[in-house]
C-alpha cells in the first residue's frame, strides 16, 4: 500500500468513533500491538528528542524500503508511534521524504494531545525523515 492509501484507511477508522475518549482507546490498543523492539536498539543514540516520554526508534533498509522498530515507556505515546509506523513501514526513503501528512490533520489528532505530546509527534515525523534523508543519500 502507498502512504496516502494507509492515510486513507488510518481516516476510515479514526472515523468509526464517536468521541476523542474512544480515540484515546484505540491509539492505546494500536499501541501494545506493536511488535517489541530489540533490546540492543533501546540505547541512548536511539532516543527522540523533543518527546516528553521515552521513545526509541530505530530503522534499517531492507531492499529498497525502511524499516522501522519502536517502543515508548508511555502507553498513549506507543499508540502514536505505532500509527506513523504503519504509515512509513516498509516505505521506500524517496516516498517518506515526499509525504504529505495529511491524515494528522484530518482526524484532529494534534489539536487532541497536549503541547508537549503535540511537539513529540512532531519530532517522531522529523526523525523519521531524518532517517529517510539518510537512507536516501546511500541509495542514490
Amino acid at each position: 500500500m502507498t502512504i496516502k492509501e494507509i492515510q486513507e484507511e488510518i481516516i476510515d477508522e479514526f472515523s468509526m468513533f464517536e468521541d476523542w475518549m474512544q480515540r484515546y482507546e484505540y491509539i492505546i490498543e494500536l499501541g501494545k500491538s506493536l511488535p517489541l523492539i530489540k533490546e540492543e536498539f533501546k540505547v541512548d543514540e536511539n532516543l527522540i528528542v523533543g518527546c516528553q516520554s521515552k521513545v526509541w526508534l530505530h530503522s534499517e533498509i531492507k531492499g529498497e524500503n525502511l524499516q522501522f522498530t519502536a517502543d515508548s515507556d508511555a502507553i498513549l505515546t506507543k499508540g502514536i508511534v505505532a500509527i506513523l509506523l504503519r504509515v512509513f513501514n516498509h516505505q521506500k526513503p524517496k516516498d517518506i521524504l515526499d509525504a504529505d501528512l495529511y491524515f494528522i490533520d484530518e482526524i484532529g489528532l494534534k489539536e487532541h494531545l497536549s503541547p508537549t505530546r503535540a511537539n513529540g509527534l512532531v519530532s517522531m515525523i522529523k526523525q523519521i525523515k531524518l532517517y529517510a534523508l539518510a537512507f536516501h543519500s546511500k541509495l542514490s
